[in-house]
Parts: structure tokens; sequence; C-alpha cells
């Protein structure tokens, strides 16, 4: 039983740590404020599809990840993703049955609510930077959003049903 569990939740783990990689993957300095919020698009997704397994305790500990990989405030993403992935699950059975339109702007508010989380608490230490740096990864993520979850909706099933 219990490696019937653990190769359910495989699927998981591995976008969660491509989604990682993602995060912290160098880029041109051109690119960079348009990088997607690849974990919170990720975590917000398998909220949203498996809440009671993948909610608040697993984004705290992957925003106290990313806090140590990328040099930031220790714990600004995790309570930025703790906020949005509480959310997602609060309202899941709600958001599961939205079309995708309207799932995309929710995702949309989601991550201009995480943005908004990280530049308050930057204003609060004094660290300064540009709107793109806030503004960009959410425009990006609302463009990513449609694509990531079609292609996820496929592992879905294989985990929530172990098939």
């Amino acid at each position: 039983m219990s490696n019937a569990r653990a190769l359910r939740q495989l699927p998981v783990l591995v976008t969660l740590l491509v989604a990682f990689m993602l995060m912290i993957m160098p880029m041109p300095a051109t690119a960079e404020p348009f990088r997607p919020d690849w974990l919170a698009l990720v975590l917000v997704f398998w909220a949203m599809s498996v809440p009671r397994s993948y909610s608040v305790g697993i984004a705290w500990l992957i925003g106290i990840v990313l806090d140590v990989a990328q040099g930031t405030l220790l714990g600004q993403h995790a309570l930025a993703l703790c906020v949005i992935v509480y959310i997602t699950v609060k309202f899941h059975l709600l958001m599961r049955v939205f079309p995708l339109s309207q799932l995309t702007a929710t995702v949309f508010a989601l991550l201009a609510l995480y943005q908004f989380l990280l530049f308050w608490i930057n204003g609060v230490a004094g660290v300064t930077a540009p709107a793109v740096d806030y503004w960009g990864p959410v425009v990006a993520g609302t463009i990513v959003w449609p694509i990531l979850s079609i292609m996820l909706s496929g592992l879905r099933y294989r985990v929530q049903t172990g098939g």
C-alpha cells in the first residue's frame, strides 16, 4: 500500500521539482522580470486538485526553500504561497467547476495577491524594485496558466486514483 501511495505522489513531486528548477534557473536580464511564478502556479493547481494532500504545509516548506535559494527575506515567499494556497483550498470546489477562462482570471487574481504580498513585505523591509518586477510575473503566469493547467490535468487523474 505504501508503495502505491508513493507512486501516486511521484507526479506531484516531479512537477514541484521542475517548477522549482524553473524558478532558480538563470535567465537573461531582459527576460528575468517576466519569469512566471512557476511554484505558485503548480501549487495552486495541486491545491485545487488534491487539497487534502497538498496545501498550506507544503506551500510553507517550498516557500522557505525558495527563500533560501533566491536569497530573499526568510519567510517572504513562504507567507505569500501559504496565503494563495489557503484561498485555493478554501474555494477549491468552486474553482474546479470554473471554465478555463474564468479559472485563468482567478489565477490572475491569486498571482496578483501573491505579488502584492511580496511587494508589501519588501516595502516594510525597505527593499525597492521596479514595478515590472511585480507585474511581469503576474502577466506571464496568467498567459502560461491555461497551457500548464491542460498539461497537468493528465496527471491529476493518476494522482487522484492511482491509475
